[in-house]
């Protein structure tokens, strides 16, 4: 099969706010280990099929976005009753 790389590109800042589990909290305090953006190096994609902006779009738009992708290399088509297939 295909693999579609997807990178959600979103700064740390809005991660660690997004973080309703605290890992990042936990992480800062040294409780979880090669936590990656913390105490592990996290490196972005060099060259992934779709890019999209985290911080700025809600997850709908994102959403859309993957699926607009999808649709248009034809990873997906739109079924009769209006759901998507693979």
């Amino acid at each position: 099969g295909e693999f579609v790389e997807i990178h959600v590109d979103t700064p740390i800042e809005v991660a660690e706010h997004r973080d309703v589990k605290g890992l990042y909290r936990k992480a800062r305090a040294g409780l979880v280990k090669n936590f990656t953006g913390i105490d592990s190096a996290y490196e972005a994609p060099e060259n992934p099929e779709i890019r999209l902006a985290g911080a700025t779009r809600t997850a709908e738009d994102l959403a859309d976005q993957v699926i607009a992708y999808l649709s248009s290399n034809g990873y997906l088509e739109r079924a009769e009753d209006e759901h998507w297939s693979i």
